[in-house]
């Protein structure tokens, strides 16, 4: 089977015609061509990865407990269901499109880190191929890439990898565990979205994508 997402960055096209790559650990790989979309992602997540989702609610209770002893409790209530672990509604999987990614960083890893980062927003991009949707971010010196795969009515599972700086490639999933990316992606509101990591790779305890449509207002 073969993709035609033009849009897609080099790299990423290969990831979804292999379906991402099984886990370093020797697990066996999708046959080429396979259609992911009907594919068991926890067959395709690392232990790792796999182990960051079991834990999400411990990484995000963490950050967020962190990011209000230093002093930011206005700025978490402020994003109402964005940052409440506890709010997803139907419709986990963002249509295809354009949108305004917001990065959120919350609990320091690390000690040059600050325990609630807000970034502007940039531009990202859902796509779709048949029932196969991705999402990776356009600009930013970190920018997520990866496929959407669906779990539940209101809640979907993101596997990916992390391209850095002036990159034009994506590494691919399970290559390098530095560069692993898995979380949620969730509908919290109309037309409001999150993609979320828990226990990132560097830097956070947690991050929080949020994503709105590219034609509405900026927040």
């Amino acid at each position: 089977m073969k993709f035609s997402l033009r849009i897609v960055p080099v790299g990423l096209a290969a990831l979804l015609v292999i379906g991402l790559v099984g886990c370093a650990q020797g697990r066996q790989r999708p046959a080429p061509g396979r259609d992911a979309a009907n594919a068991d992602w926890r067959q395709m997540a690392t232990a790792e990865d796999r182990d960051r989702l079991r834990q999400w609610r411990k990484s995000w209770q963490a950050g967020i407990e962190a990011a209000r002893k230093s002093g930011h409790g206005r700025d978490i209530d402020a994003e109402g269901a964005l940052l409440d672990p506890d709010r997803a509604i139907d419709g986990a999987v963002p249509p295809t499109g354009s949108y305004r990614c917001r990065v959120f960083k919350l609990g320091a890893d690390g000690t040059a880190m600050r325990d609630f980062t807000a970034y502007p927003a940039v531009n990202c991009r859902i796509a779709t191929n048949g029932a196969i949707s991705s999402f990776y971010k356009i600009d930013g010196a970190q920018r997520p890439s990866g496929m959407i795969f669906h779990d539940s009515s209101s809640r979907a599972v993101f596997l990916g990898t992390m391209m850095l700086g002036d990159e034009t490639r994506t590494v691919d999933y399970g290559r390098d565990p530095k560069r692993n990316m898995v979380g949620f992606v969730e509908r919290v509101d109309l037309n409001r979205w999150r993609l979320v990591i828990p226990s990132p790779p560097f830097e956070s305890m947690v991050d929080v994508i949020e994503l709105v449509p590219a034609s509405q207002p900026e927040r």
